[in-house]
């Protein structure tokens, strides 16, 4: 561990000299390239550095217990020993951790899809209530939500909703919401009070930049039409709204929210930039993990990864076996007991592989 926290920090300081280099300085893309990489050995470095400082106040202490001290000084020492000890022992294992492989898309914008799926209306309403509940967690964690395409329904629902959450690093705590999440209730359409259940499915794809996927023009059909509003009743006489399709991978994104032609085009290229540049990362994980499934699970669409049951005011997280009796408050947005255990789960398990 320490030979790798060593190479880390030789190439933060590598990283420090080639940021002030002139010939790196006047080309965009170095500069970029390189401060990102910085930007992300830095909290390792700075680590690393606590680590060695802690250590070498650690080997003095020690050493002064050889020394002929009085009592009370020698009672000092010891304590400051210990003090150190455990300051060690947790440096220690934040460094483990902050060696762990970092998802490059951790720090990405996420776009992400809720669609109702089994359960008719009350499916539909069930993704509403998970687009809100993300909204507000969003809210509270200082990100800006911005709706990019809905198809909303009578009652209040969404047959589906694609949205985008701006903010550094909400790739790295949304992406644990992908698969299918169950709710069981009695549906606002019941008057006979039984409990349903019904299913939405979340997808989480992190923002793709132009310079990671090239999507050329020529490989794009856009098709125009007039925007429609819920039950096909028409809301725009003009042709504003836009279908993307890329002809190379068979994706297709609609946007007809904006009544600019312009707006909806950038926004549906927006989505499709993601859901290629997803479509071929999973086809690279397969075939790199085909064999492996994460604790968390495989982030697979059609994989029940949540329930939330209303008469017990309970959620439960399949994954890792998680059940938490605060449902209302979860879908007031605050999701951090949650997904904090997902991350914990998961760092648990990476740090697992690279100790075998």
């Amino acid at each position: 561990m320490f030979d790798r926290l060593q190479a880390v920090e030789d190439r933060y300081d590598k990283l420090n000299e080639l940021l002030s280099d002139p010939e790196v300085v006047s080309d965009p893309k170095k500069l970029r390239e390189y401060s990102k990489e910085q930007s992300g050995h830095q909290a390792t470095v700075e680590a690393y550095r606590e680590y060695k400082d802690a250590k070498e106040q650690y080997n003095d202490a020690k050493q002064m217990l050889e020394d002929k001290l009085d009592p009370e000084m020698r009672e000092m020492v010891k304590e400051e020993i210990s003090e150190l000890e455990e300051q060690i022992e947790s440096l220690e294992e934040r460094m483990k951790i902050l060696l762990i492989p970092k998802d490059p898309n951790d720090d990405k914008n996420v776009i992400m899809e809720v669609r109702g799926a089994a359960g008719g209306e009350e499916a539909a309403l069930f993704a509403g209530t998970l687009y809100r509940m993300y909204s507000r967690f969003a809210e509270m964690q200082g990100w800006k939500t911005e709706v990019i395409e809905s198809s909303p329904t009578g009652l209040g629902g969404y047959k589906e909703i694609i949205f985008m959450i701006n903010g550094n690093g909400a790739f790295s705590k949304m992406k644990y919401e992908n698969g299918a999440h169950r709710v069981q209730r009695v549906p606002e359409t019941e008057s006979g009070g039984r409990i349903h259940t019904s299913t939405a499915t979340v997808a989480c794809l992190p923002e793709a930049e132009e310079v990671e996927i090239e999507i050329h023009d020529k490989d794009i059909r856009v098709d125009t039409f007039a925007s429609s509003g819920p039950g096909g009743q028409s809301v725009n006489t003009t042709m504003s709204a836009v279908r993307l399709t890329h002809l190379p991978t068979g994706t297709v994104v609609s946007c007809q929210d904006e009544k600019s032609q312009i707006k909806n085009k950038e926004k549906a290229m927006k989505v499709l930039r993601a859901r290629v540049y997803d479509k071929f990362q999973q086809e690279a994980q397969a075939e790199y993990d085909a064999q492996r499934k994460s604790a968390v699970g495989s982030g697979d669409r059609s994989e029940r990864i949540r329930t939330y049951n209303f008469p017990q005011n309970r959620v439960t997280d399949h994954r890792i076996g998680l059940t938490i009796q605060k449902l209302d408050q979860i879908l007031e947005g605050k999701m951090d007991e949650v997904i904090d255990a997902l991350i914990l789960e998961d760092q648990s398990s990476k740090l697992e592989s690279m100790e075998d």
